[in-house]
This record gives C-alpha cells, structure tokens and sequence, in this order.
C-alpha cells in the first residue's frame, strides 16, 4: 500500500513537472514595456503604452496558461546604453519573456541584439528603421505598428503627387532620422523629384532656427522634417514664427501622430498631410478601443499605443497557441499566426519579422472641421500594407535568404 502510494505522488510530481516545463516556465508570463516616459517621446508613447499594455493583457483574461501576466516598465531615457542594460536584468534576473514599444531606434537596435544575444523576444513599435528587418534583424525580433519606409511611401508619396517635387530635409541625428531621411528620398527621386539638401540637428531641439532658415533659403516645395515628438512640434511652430509656409514651403510632418497634434493643436496643425497605422475615429471598432483608452489615460490613442495593445495581445495568443512561453516555439507562433484585432487588420509577419498592415494617408483638419474632441483628422487615403512595406524577400534581412 506504502509503496503504492509513494509510486503514485512520484507520478502526480513527474506529470505536474512535465506540464509546468510546457506552460509558464516561471509561473508567471512577464512582459517588459521599455520606452521615452520623460523626455521628448513620452506622449508619442510613454506611460500611455504601457496602459495600452495592461489592457491587451486584461482584455485576453489577466491568465495565459493558467498563470498570471504581468506588465512591467521602465524609462529607457533615450540612451541605447541603459536601454541594454535594463534588458539584460530583465531578461537575466527578472524573468522577463517579453520586452516591447521601444520608442527611438537607436534603443531598438540596441535592444534587439541583447534579445538576440539571450535568445529572447522583442517587438517593436515605438521605433521607425528599416535595419530592424532588414541588416539588424533578428529570429526572435519583430517590428509592428510603422517603419521609415512605410512613412515615406505615405506622405512622401502624397506630396510628391501634389506637385512637391524638389525636398530639404530637417533631419533628427541618429539611427531613426538617417533611416527616414533615405527612404523618404528615395521614394522622392524615384517619383521624379530632387532632394536639394539637408541638415541635421541634435535629439531634444529647443532652438530650430538656424536650421529652419537653411531649409529657407534652399527653395525647395517641401521641407521634410525626419524627426518626430516634441522635436517636430517645435519645428513646426518656429516654422510658423518665420512665415516659411506663408510664403509658399509646404511642412513634410514625416513622423507625426495624433498625440502630438493634439499639443501642438489644430491652429497651427491644420494641414499637415500624415501617415499613421491607425486612427481612433476610424470606424465602430477604433471608436469602441479609443473610448476605453481615452477612460484610462484621458487622450485617445495612437499608432503606438494601438499598435503596443495589438503587440502584446498578439503576443499572448502565441504563448497559447505554442503551449508554452519558451522563445523558439513562441516565435515560431508569431511569424505563422495571422494579425487580426483592432489595429492589424489581416495582418501578416514576414520571416524577418516585419507585420504587414494598412496604413493611412491622413490630414490634419482645420479647426472649424472638426466635430468633436480629438477629432482631427480627415482620411485621404488607406494604404495597403503590400504598399506600404519592403517585401521581406527584398528586406536584406540574413532569415530569409535562400
């Protein structure tokens, strides 16, 4: 009987065993938001993420495998250097999973060889360059809500078409503005425009005139502005002080979202053509998520944060669907499953881990437009994600070569 007994905990132990090793290895699903909470991005995404965050985890039940999902974070501050060494004690004595956003690509970069390195996933969403999925890319790294070369086949695109074929680029000096500046160039040379120059001003900006009145005296239609946050906003109002589109300069807003047209405001937005994943007075289903966002953080959402919400949410289907939270079988879950929820809408991941999506050709409304709070924008067009996005097979990404 003794024996019998003993022979019968010995197998509960060894079953109970084999079935946390496939679940939760920590007994708990750990996911690490890492972003700008303090400086020049932090509405662009900031705490708003990690709402976003802790909503994707309430909305798939708070349980995933039967144990609890937690939400952390941490303010990267913009600095590659602290950036990697908040993910290796995440990854190496926290237990993190997981680590996303990851606003400023010079961070991202930074990150995902960490991540790489540990053989852990990163998803992206609050940085822009291409070398993410193309020389940089990574088996267990993944790029969601934009990049630069979907920015600029949207609103380099549209201007072009309108007549803006000769371009001055405004451009922020680091890894994310470089990658903006050429992709958008490209895309204006290859419509047949000119790019007439460019020149390059430090992260956190407060004085843009010596810079702005370069772009000036260039003559060229459109300035882009390769920068983004608090960056573009102080562009764009300095450019007002100076009368540049008063006299005739069209402002190339390249990295622009709704949180920053709500601080800089529609008087001196308007106009401003834009392209973003997504927009909160959409449709029924942006309205329904941008509302129980707005409950929250007391501003609607955007790309960002919808996109962080999709990520993490996309995230935890995998973890189910895999059966376990180990890295391989969760990636591999990643790139097969497809994207479908309130920001990738038939959604696909390429082998180099770039989700392709819609996105949209937007404007920024005139005051008298516009009807309710936040809303803001006019939609001029919906770009295919096919469109919008590098064919992976062309990414330059080592993956997925032959």
């Amino acid at each position: 009987m003794r024996k019998s007994l003993i022979a019968s905990l010995a197998l509960l132990l060894a079953s109970s065993t084999a079935a946390f090793a496939a679940g939760a290895s920590d007994g708990v699903v750990k996911i690490g938001i890492l972003n700008d909470q303090s400086g020049v991005y932090a509405d662009f995404g900031g705490k708003s993420s990690v709402e976003a965050a802790k909503m994707a985890a309430e909305d798939f039940g708070g349980k995933v495998l039967g144990v609890p999902i937690e939400i952390i974070n941490a303010d990267h501050q913009n600095k590659p250097d602290i950036a990697s060494n908040i993910a290796r004690q995440w990854y190496d004595q926290d237990k993190v999973d997981a680590i996303m956003e990851l606003t400023t690509s010079s961070v991202a970069l930074a990150v995902q060889a960490v991540a790489k390195e540990k053989k852990k996933i990163d998803i992206v969403t609050g940085a822009a360059t291409t070398d993410l999925t193309g020389k940089q890319c990574s088996p267990y790294g993944f790029h969601w809500a934009y990049d630069t070369h979907a920015l600029a086949v949207g609103t380099g695109g549209a201007l072009v078409k309108q007549g803006g074929d000769t371009w001055f680029f405004l451009t922020a000096d680091y890894a994310f503005g470089y990658s903006l500046e050429q992709q958008t160039g490209d895309y204006v040379k290859a419509s047949g425009g000119k790019i007439l120059g460019s020149v390059r001003h430090p992260l956190s900006s407060n004085d843009f005139s010596s810079f702005l009145l370069q772009a000036q005296s260039s003559g060229a239609k459109v300035i882009g502005l390769a920068n983004a946050g608090l960056d573009t906003a102080n562009a764009i109002k300095q450019a007002s002080e100076f009368g540049i589109t008063q006299g005739g300069q069209h402002l190339a807003a390249l990295l622009f979202t709704l949180a920053e047209v709500h601080g800089l405001g529609l008087q001196a937005a308007q106009g401003l053509t834009l392209t973003e994943g997504y927009y909160w007075n959409l449709d029924d289903k942006s309205r329904e998520f941008g509302k129980r966002f707005f409950a929250r953080t007391g501003k609607m959402p955007n790309m960002i944060h919808a996109g962080t919400y999709s990520a993490v949410l996309q995230y935890l289907k995998a973890v189910q669907k895999a059966g376990t939270d180990d890295t391989e079988a969760v990636a591999k879950e990643l790139h097969e499953m497809p994207v479908d929820d309130v920001f990738g809408r038939g959604g696909t991941v390429g082998a180099n881990g770039r989700m392709i999506h819609d996105m949209y050709l937007l404007q920024v409304k005139k005051p008298e437009e516009s009807k309710e709070p936040w809303d803001y924008y006019n939609v001029l067009a919906t770009i295919p994600g096919k469109e919008a996005y590098i064919d992976p097979a062309k990414s330059g990404c080592d993956l997925i070569k032959p």
